[in-house]
C-alpha cells in the first residue's frame, strides 16, 4: 500500500505539473528533448548506456520520464513529449492510427517471464505460463501485479484473460509501481509477478526470486521508438525526437543495446531489431 500511495502521489504531482506547463516544452528549449520511456529501460540499466552517447553525438539534452507505457502514450496523445520508447504494440498501433505518433520503429526485444519464490508454493516451475497462472489462482498464492497500465501490466492482463481467469481476492495485489519496485515487493512478500527478462536479470543479484516460465512465443516483448507527431502538435521538438529514434537505429545505438549486459551477465539483456518490423515476428 505504501508503494501504491507513493506512486499515486507521484502521478498526481507529475500530471499537475504538466497541466500547468511548469514542465517546459522542449520547443521552448530547442536543444532539449523530452522522452517518455517504459520503466524497464531505466530499471534494466539501458537508459544509462544510451543517453550519454546520444547527448554527446547530437548535442541534445535528454529530459526523461520513466513511466508505464500507458502513461507515456497518454502524454504523446496530448503532445507533451517529443519521443517515446515503449513496449505495448497494440496500444501503440491505436495511438499511431489516430495520428498522435509517427515514425514508429522496432528497436529491440526481450521476453516476459513469470518469476516467484524459490520454494515455488504453487508448483509452477517449468509450466506453460497459462497453466502456471491457473495453479497460482487455485493455490491463492500471492501475485503482485504492477497495476499501472504499463506494457507489462497489459501483457499480464492478456495472459489472465487467455487463461480464463479473472484475478481477484487478497492473493492478487495491484501495487501501481514500476518494474523494479514490483519485483522488490514480490520478493518481500514471497509472491509471483510478471517481469521483462532484461530488468529481472539486471536486478537478480538483489532478489531471491527465480524464473518460473519463459521461452514462449506469446511472451515476446517488443520495444518500439516513435516521435510525437509535429504536424498535430506544433510545440513538439520534431528534430530532437527524430534524432533520438535515428540514434537508436544507428549502428552505434544498436551496438550499445546489443552489448548491454554481456560483460556483467554473460548475455545481452535485449536483442536488437533494427530494420525489422512486427511482421518478422508474425504479428
Amino acid at each position: 500500500m505504501i508503494y501504491h500511495f507513493k506512486n499515486m502521489l507521484f502521478k498526481t504531482i507529475f500530471f499537475a505539473a504538466m497541466s500547468t506547463s511548469s514542465f517546459s516544452y522542449a520547443a521552448d528549449n530547442p536543444k532539449e528533448v523530452i522522452i517518455a520511456l517504459t520503466t524497464s529501460i531505466e530499471d534494466s540499466g539501458l537508459l544509462d548506456v544510451i543517453v550519454p552517447p546520444f547527448e554527446q553525438k547530437t548535442g541534445y539534452k535528454v529530459k526523461k520520464l520513466s513511466i508505464g507505457t500507458g502513461q507515456a502514450l497518454a502524454l504523446a496523445e496530448k503532445g507533451e513529449v517529443d519521443a517515446l520508447l515503449v513496449c505495448a504494440p497494440k496500444a501503440e498501433q491505436a495511438v499511431e492510427k489516430e495520428g498522435a505518433v509517427v515514425n514508429r520503429k522496432l528497436i529491440m526485444h526481450n521476453e516476459y517471464q513469470l518469476v516467484g519464490p524459490a520454494k515455488d508454493p504453487a508448483h509452477i516451475h517449468g509450466l506453460d505460463s497459462l497453466d502456471a497462472l491457473k495453479k497460482i489462482s487455485l493455490a491463492k498464492s500471492t501475485f503482485i501485479s504492477r497495476g499501472d497500465n504499463s506494457g507489462t501490466n497489459k501483457m499480464e492482463q492478456s495472459l489472465w484473460k487467455s487463461a480464463g481467469i479473472e484475478p481477484k481476492g487478497g492473493w492478487y495485489q495491484e501495487v501501481g509501481a514500476g518494474m523494479a519496485d514490483a519485483l522488490r515487493i514480490s520478493d518481500e512478500k514471497n509472491g509471483y509477478t510478471l517481469t521483462d527478462s532484461g530488468t529481472f536479470t539486471f536486478l537478480k543479484k538483489t532478489l531471491s526470486l527465480d524464473v518460473m516460465t519463459g521461452h514462449e512465443n506469446r511472451l515476446l516483448n517488443l520495444f518500439h521508438a516513435m516521435q510525437t507527431n509535429p504536424q498535430k502538435f506544433n510545440r513538439v521538438n520534431a528534430a530532437a525526437g527524430k534524432a533520438f529514434v535515428d540514434f537508436l537505429l544507428s549502428p552505434q545505438g544498436q551496438k550499445l543495446i546489443a552489448d548491454h549486459g554481456i560483460k556483467e551477465f554473460g548475455k545481452p539483456l535485449f536483442v536488437i531489431d533494427g530494420g525489422k518490423s512486427e511482421k518478422d515476428y508474425g504479428l
